[in-house]
């Protein structure tokens, strides 16, 4: 079983961390049976967050036992101290813990930092003092903020979006993070579902021996992939690495990725996922995504406002309405 090592925080744990931001989706029952037998089956890096609604409940009450043997990593995406706080107690009590290993602000848009005025990182230093917290992390969509954070000493973690499809200033990240002994938590693994072979994404992530990976999973078969990789890990074979330079290829360029930071829209558009339409429908099965459903979200795209909201929060800089209305122009060849 291939180990990974978060950096001076020591924590040491198999290379497959449970992101437990699915789990919101499916019910305390299904969510008890799919952590508990994360757990049995020798996973012990779980990471949550206060905005993915039931999660660290569910977390909580699937695993609040065996609390000794497992690590917790969670988020605040509060921009004051006061609902810093506040968060903190909500997840230690959701979470049925009086720790959390790894405290996490949540994509912010800048590096909290020490006399920046907003005393987040102060009431950081403050909740380790009390034993709230062991760690102190940060999570991010926007490179330079996560080189911030990096570079600034200040931060025992990153987590930021890191794939087979990631560039080289990307790659440079995860070895800056190595050689500042900062650990490097992975999300978007399988980049929000355009990664479709998981053992590719696996077996390519397996060359960074600082990286974690935490796949999102809300089913059982989902699970038992990842499961199955502790005892056979995929290799980087020729067919695999013939796959990744087709993927980088197909996928190159602006794309969304559909972390979701755009929403809400004023007209309830799904734009994490009719961002990108064009793109799943080549990419997974194509009737999953026409049936009446999907018909009737892409259509919400003729009521799109072009207020821009989208376009000011998207970590990648995406001309998001003209995404949009690309993916609904392709869609409808689709509908033909």
């Amino acid at each position: 079983m291939e180990k990974v090592t978060l950096g001076r925080t020591g924590i040491t744990v198999n290379r497959n961390g449970f992101g437990a931001l699915p789990i919101q989706r499916v019910t305390g029952e299904d969510a008890t049976t799919i952590l508990r037998k994360a757990y049995d089956q020798g996973i012990r890096f779980f990471d949550s967050a206060r905005w993915y609604s039931d999660s660290e409940e569910k977390l909580g009450n699937a695993l609040s036992d065996v609390r000794k043997d497992i690590y917790i990593a969670t988020k605040t995406g509060s921009t004051t101290v006061e609902g810093f706080w506040k968060d903190l107690e909500t997840s230690l009590n959701n979470l049925k813990t009086d720790y959390i290993d790894i405290y996490q602000f949540h994509n912010p848009s800048f590096c909290p930092k020490p006399g920046d005025g907003t005393g987040l990182y102060e009431a950081m230093l403050e909740a380790k003092a009390q034993g709230k917290i062991h760690f102190i992390g940060l999570t991010n969509h926007r490179l330079p903020v996560a080189i911030e954070a990096c570079e600034s000493g200040l931060y025992d973690t990153i987590q930021f979006p890191f794939s087979y499809l990631a560039d080289q200033k990307d790659i440079d990240l995860v070895h800056k993070c190595k050689e500042h002994n900062i650990g490097f938590i992975c999300m978007k693994a399988l980049s929000g579902g355009l990664i479709n072979r998981s053992d590719a994404a696996y077996a390519y992530l397996a060359q960074f021996d600082n990286v974690l990976p935490i796949w999102g999973i809300q089913k059982e078969k989902e699970l038992d992939e990842f499961i199955s990789y502790q005892t056979k890990a995929p290799e980087l074979t020729q067919e695999i690495k013939d796959l990744i330079e087709h993927d980088r290829k197909e996928l190159a360029g602006d794309f969304c990725r559909g972390c979701g930071y755009c929403m809400p829209c004023p007209k309830d558009i799904q734009i994490n996922q009719c961002a990108r339409m064009s793109l799943m429908l080549r990419r997974a099965p194509a009737a999953s995504w026409l049936n009446d459903h999907w018909q009737n979200e892409m259509k919400k795209i003729e009521e799109c406002l072009n207020c821009g909201k989208c376009m000011t929060k998207c970590p990648y800089h995406l001309n998001t309405p003209e995404l949009l209305k690309k993916n609904y122009k392709d869609y409808k060849t689709f509908l033909k």
